[in-house]
C-alpha cells in the first residue's frame, strides 16, 4: 500500500482530514516537496504504525497542534500543550496592528493581560527588543509556558506576572493589551470538540455572556494607564458594540475604534 493509499484510508473518517498529513511530514521532518515524492511509494510498516496512532489521536479529536507540539505566530514557532490556548491566527492580526500603529516609539512600556503561551507578549517584544514588556496571566500553569517560551527564543526583555487582570501589578503603561477569555457558556453547544475537551477552560469561557473580563479591565485600566496610553483587545465577532460601550463609559474623552479582521469580522478594539 502506498503512502497516498494509507493517507486517504485514514482521512475519510477524520473531521478534519488535512491534519493528518500535516501531523505526519511535521513529525517526520520532512518537506513539502520530500512529502510529495513520498506519496506514492510503498509505505513501510514502522510509518504503518507511526500513522495509526496519530489517526488514533486525531480520531478523538486531539488538536493537532498538541500532537506536532508548537504552532507559528508571527514567525515564532512556540511550544504549545494544554496548559494555554493555541494562539490563532487572528491574534497575529491584532499584533501586526500594534506593531503598525506604535513601532516609531523607542520607549514604551506595555501589558499583555492573559498572555497564555506569551503569543503576543513574545512576538512585540522580539520586535521591539527596546520595549519593556510585562505579561500576566491567573493560571500558574499558562505562565510557566510562556516563560518556556521566552527562554527557546532567547527573549529577556518580558518579565512574567501571575495575576488576575491587575490584582498583583503595579505602575503604569503606554499599552495595555488583551486577548482573554470571551466564549459565553451559552456558545459551549456550537464549539468544535477539538477545542472544547483539550483547551483549558479557563482560556475560554468568561461569565456575563463573555464580557466579564473586559468589565474588570475597563472599570480598572485608568490607574494603569498612562495619560496617552492605548488599549487594544481582540474580542468575538458578535461583540462589538457590547465591549466599545464598556470602555465608552469609562474613557469618554478616548477614540474607540472596532476594527475587523480579514475575513470582515469584528475581532478588534483599539482605544486611544
Amino acid at each position: 500500500m502506498t503512502y497516498l493509499q494509507v493517507f486517504q484510508k485514514y482521512e475519510k473518517q477524520l473531521a478534519r482530514p488535512e491534519e493528518l498529513r500535516y501531523v505526519f511530514r511535521y513529525k517526520k521532518k520532512l518537506t513539502y516537496t520530500e512529502f510529495i515524492l513520498l506519496l506514492n511509494s510503498e509505505s513501510s510498516d514502522e510509518d504503518l504504525a507511526f500513522i495509526a496512532a496519530i489517526f488514533e489521536r486525531l480520531l478523538v479529536d486531539e488538536p493537532a497542534q498538541y500532537i506536532v507540539g508548537n504552532t507559528e505566530f508571527c514567525g515564532l514557532t512556540l511550544t504549545v500543550d494544554a496548559r494555554a490556548l493555541i494562539p490563532r491566527p487572528e491574534t497575529e492580526e491584532l499584533v501586526n496592528l500594534i506593531l503598525a500603529e506604535n513601532s516609531a516609539e523607542k520607549e514604551i512600556k506595555l501589558l499583555d493581560i492573559g498572555t497564555g503561551t506569551g503569543a503576543i507578549a513574545l512576538s512585540i517584544a522580539k520586535a521591539n527588543p527596546e520595549w519593556v514588556v510585562t505579561a500576566s496571566d491567573i493560571s500558574s500553569d499558562a505562565l510557566s509556558l510562556a516563560r518556556e517560551n521566552a527562554e527557546l527564543h532567547a527573549i529577556s526583555t518580558v518579565s512574567f506576572t501571575q495575576s488576575d487582570v491587575f490584582s498583583n501589578l503595579s505602575g503604569c503603561y503606554d499599552i495595555i493589551v488583551s486577548n482573554p477569555p470571551y466564549i459565553a457558556e451559552f456558545e459551549k453547544a456550537e464549539m468544535a470538540d477539538n477545542v472544547l475537551n483539550y483547551e483549558p477552560h479557563l482560556a475560554l469561557f468568561a461569565a456575563q455572556d463573555g464580557l466579564a473580563i473586559y468589565a474588570k479591565i475597563a472599570e480598572n485600566a485608568k490607574k494603569y494607564l498612562t495619560a496617552t496610553g492605548k488599549i487594544y483587545l481582540e474580542i468575538g465577532y458578535l461583540q462589538g458594540q457590547a465591549v466599545s460601550q464598556l470602555f465608552q463609559m469609562q474613557f469618554p474623552d478616548k477614540r474607540i475604534r472596532i476594527i475587523k479582521d480579514l475575513s470582515g469580522k469584528d475581532r478588534m478594539i483599539a482605544i486611544d
